[in-house]
């Protein structure tokens, strides 16, 4: 018996109830992932920012700083070692960084022609003695024939005019010789003119330092003075003496009457600003720069350590008497933990792993510190950097340094 296929239909109602099933899964799992990414959300929202603190310290029993100023790192004893004379490097002994003490030979002129001076020199004075000892031959058979002629002269063997030219000829010969003692004096200074100049031609260091600059190259043409033109160095190399170093700063003459000699000091350099270096007033130049209206200061580091370098750039703080011992112990934070403009300043304090926001008034900076006055105590941690915007009273992750 064949069928007949055509009588097989589906259900309409069977086939739209299958499209709603569909529909419902669908709307279920887009639910699902909307609850999934609104979680994942507040959990990123609520996720503790992390925060680096430092403790506050106490700066009670340190004298106050009545004055902050800024210069740099001298040297009391720095030279440009020049030649005495004008020749051709022959050689450059030394090079940056090097370590010299006094008298060691940093460069060499081409001395050619001052060696060739002396030998002429040299020549000219044996000739002077050489002539010296002809006329001290010359001089003692004058006297022997002047002696003989006295005796001839007293039987009348000879006249008298003979006589008086034995004479005259024993004076002009002493007279000669004592020229002649007079030229060799004279070629023995010449000669050590002309052993000097060729010692100029030998560069060496006036005192113990370290080189600094190297100015000039063998080949080059160096000079005393400048010659014009730009092809003659006057330069060879600068040393520094390091057991020399100082600091030199500008002092507004308003405020000069907070500093005097003696005074202590508290120096930071720009390049280990958390390296607080004791340091006192050697002196203060009586004198004032009329343009600038400031005055020049030099001050002295207690110890010198190989860190501190030339023309580093530093900060001082002159300090003067003791805080008043009514008043709370000031603190000391540093500047990242400051936060606000003006006198509106604040910072945040981490307790049992919330900020609590509290507002400070400030005092001297001291290098990288600054002096809070009121508002924090010895002891407490301050945030100086976090990872996003904190808030008063949120929960924070601390970083571990």
């Amino acid at each position: 018996m064949q069928k007949d296929l055509s009588q097989l239909k589906i259900d309409p109602s069977r086939r739209e109830r299958r499209g709603l099933d569909r529909r419902y899964v669908i709307a279920i799992l887009v639910a699902c992932a909307l609850v999934v990414v609104a979680a994942m959300a507040i959990a990123f929202a609520r996720r503790a920012p992390e925060v680096e603190t430092a403790v506050v310290r106490e700066a009670g029993s340190a004298q106050a700083a009545v004055l902050n100023a800024s210069g740099y790192v001298t040297p009391r004893r720095r030279a440009t070692v020049a030649a005495k004379v004008t020749g051709k490097m022959k050689e450059v002994l030394i090079d940056e960084g090097m370590r010299v003490d006094s008298g060691t030979v940093l460069a060499r002129l081409d001395d050619v022609d001052a060696v060739a001076a002396l030998r002429a020199t040299m020549a000219e004075q044996s000739v002077s003695s050489a002539a010296v000892n002809d006329l001290e031959v010359q001089l003692a058979n004058a006297r022997r024939t002047l002696e003989r002629d006295k005796g001839l002269r007293a039987r009348e063997f000879v006249s008298q005019e003979a006589l008086d030219n034995a004479e005259t000829a024993v004076s002009s010969l002493e007279a000669q010789l004592a020229l002649a003692h007079e030229r060799i004096k004279a070629a023995a200074r010449s000669v050590d003119i002309a052993r000097q100049n060729v010692e100029n031609c030998v560069i060496r260091a006036p005192f113990a330092g370290i080189v600094v600059s190297k100015d000039a190259q063998p080949g080059e043409m160096v000079s005393p003075i400048s010659a014009g033109g730009g092809f003659t160095r006057t330069g060879i190399a600068t040393i520094v003496d390091m057991r020399s170093l100082e600091i030199e700063v500008d002092v507004n003459e308003s405020y000069i009457a907070r500093v005097a000699a003696g005074q202590l000091v508290d120096a930071v350099l720009d390049a280990y600003p958390a390296w607080h270096i004791p340091a006192k007033v050697r002196t203060v130049i009586p004198t004032a720069d009329r343009e600038k209206a400031t005055v020049k200061v030099r001050i002295s580091f207690d110890e010198l350590d190989p860190r501190i370098l030339p023309d580093m750039g530093v900060k001082v703080s002159f300090l003067g008497g003791a805080p008043d011992s009514a008043s709370a112990p000031a603190a000391l934070v540093p500047k990242d933990a400051l936060r606000g403009e003006g006198d509106a300043r604040y910072v945040f304090i981490v307790r049992d792993g919330r900020v609590e926001r509290q507002a400070v008034r400030m005092g001297l900076e001291q290098g990288s510190d600054v002096e809070i006055v009121a508002g924090l105590r010895r002891g407490e941690s301050v945030v100086t950097r976090a990872s996003g915007e904190l808030r008063d009273g949120m929960r924070v992750s601390v970083k571990n340094r």
